[in-house]
């Protein structure tokens, strides 16, 4: 499937990883949220991958902050991809404040269990399933490893926020919920709840993360529920929570979906995105999202189209390292220099490699090591990238004793060897193998070549 779970890029700074969004630094006033394709329910993550889900969240949130600016600024700049958005940095409050129109979910089970109170509030008795409140509750809950219900006065007693934010918040969220209420109502759905996160940015408070999503939002259709209220159609992602719990064994629920739940799921985050927006969900299918991703964090100037990275064994290697750098800056592609030895705490290598081997752009490795040098396979070896050794030879001398250990590779250790530091770096352009380097390439070769004939001239006049 054409999916996205995570992206990582040695040019990237990862500064969160949430369920589902994945935050980046840009700069010191902006961040990148990525909205994966990955799905949780019940505190956890799943093991499936819903198709076009970020990309559905993230095409609702930024529709939602563009029709509801008018009564909170919020954190959105722009979205550079279909499934990536570029946000003002905030200072995120740690309470989700959650607004319900109706008895059910998680409430409902707990009232059927005899709980009558919830984030400090009293429920009446008799209430039926998916009735609707006469007026909205406020139920807040803490943002914390697992979260939890927690009152307006003790929101204020233990520290979270002061008491005038809070009441900002409450009358914020009782706004949004009923601008919500009135445009979806229009579209023949019913925003049965909710939840608002907030932040801020210069001590001015401001929405954050995402609004009226179907992972954030229970959704029912309006005509279902007038028909029956006490079996309504879900159009949001409470069909894989009921999935979920019907499918339970001994009170342990799967981590995996089949194939019908998640076509089942994408097909209604698709439905309810074209309801909202009033528009089709248009992504290429044809390219790779990880490929597409790529190309639009490059136009966005935010990452270059290819990195190579040095890793040295010592830094006593720095100098040579040094010159091949000198070479790879004058083709604008990204490059990093890292000490690890192989001998020594070679442990960190697969450490080192996980964001490289999984970069969503192209990239090669550069070896840097000599005597005895056990870096370069030791990387050949785990890198699923182009590993080229170019050592640091001291003389000849050194090259002759010491040049089998950078040779003579393990059998499925595909190391490369280059001597000299300017062709080892043109040899790691080259396997990136990026349309505009061999355009470039192709040019200096030509260069080459009229250089030569033209000396060739100069010399039998």
């Amino acid at each position: 499937m054409n999916v996205i779970n995570k992206i990582t890029s040695p040019q990237l700074k990862k500064i969160h990883a949430g369920k589902v969004r994945d935050s980046f630094r840009i700069d010191a006033q902006t961040r990148m949220l990525v909205v994966s394709d990955r799905i949780s329910s019940f505190d956890s993550v799943l093991n499936s991958e819903i198709p076009y889900k970020g990309a559905v969240l993230n095409g609702i949130a930024a529709w939602w902050f563009e029709h509801t600016q008018d009564i909170i600024p919020n954190h959105y700049l722009k979205s550079i991809d279909p499934n990536i958005a570029l946000v003002r940095e905030a200072v995120p409050i740690k309470i989700e404040m959650i607004v319900r129109g109706y008895l059910t979910g998680s409430m409902w089970r707990k009232y059927q269990n005899g709980g009558r109170e919830i984030s400090g509030l009293s429920i009446e008795n008799g209430l039926t399933k998916n009735q609707k409140f006469s007026s909205p509750l406020l139920t807040p809950t803490t943002k914390e490893k697992h979260d939890r219900e927690i009152s307006p006065a003790d929101i204020v007693n233990e520290g979270w926020i002061s008491q005038e934010i809070y009441e900002q918040m409450a009358a914020i969220s009782l706004e949004l919920f009923a601008r919500g209420t009135e445009l979806l109502y229009q579209k023949g759905i019913v925003l049965v709840d909710t939840k608002y996160e907030f932040g801020l940015i210069d001590g001015k408070l401001v929405l954050i993360d995402e609004i009226h999503t179907p992972d954030s939002s229970r959704f029912w259709s309006l005509d279902s529920y007038n028909e029956n209220p006490a079996d309504v159609d879900q159009m949001d992602k409470e069909y894989v929570r009921q999935w979920l719990l019907n499918n339970k064994i001994d009170d342990i629920v799967p981590e995996i979906l089949p194939e019908e739940v998640i076509a089942e799921t994408s097909r209604r985050y698709l439905a309810i995105y074209k309801i909202i927006t009033g528009t089709e969900m248009l992504i290429d299918d044809a390219t790779d999202i990880r490929q597409r991703i790529t190309a639009n964090l490059v136009k966005a100037g935010i990452i270059k189209d290819g990195f190579v990275s040095i890793i040295m064994g010592s830094p006593s290697d720095k100098e040579h390292c040094g010159k091949i750098k000198q070479v790879l800056d004058k083709y604008n592609i990204f490059t990093e220099m890292r000490v690890v030895s192989a001998h020594k705490n070679g442990e960190r290598i697969p450490e080192i490699l996980a964001d490289r081997n999984n970069a969503i752009e192209p990239g090669v490795i550069i070896a840097v090591a000599g005597r005895s040098n056990g870096l370069g396979g030791a990387l050949a070896a785990n890198s699923s990238l182009p590993v080229i050794s170019c050592p640091p030879f001291k003389d000849k001398t050194d090259m002759l004793v010491n040049i089998n250990s950078t040779l003579i590779m393990p059998s499925r250790t595909p190391g490369l060897t280059v001597i000299d530091s300017g062709n080892a770096a043109l040899a790691a352009l080259r396997a990136l193998n990026l349309p505009r380097l061999r355009d470039i390439f192709n040019l200096e070769i030509a260069d080459i070549k009229l250089e030569l004939i033209k000396a060739d001239k100069d010399m039998n006049l």
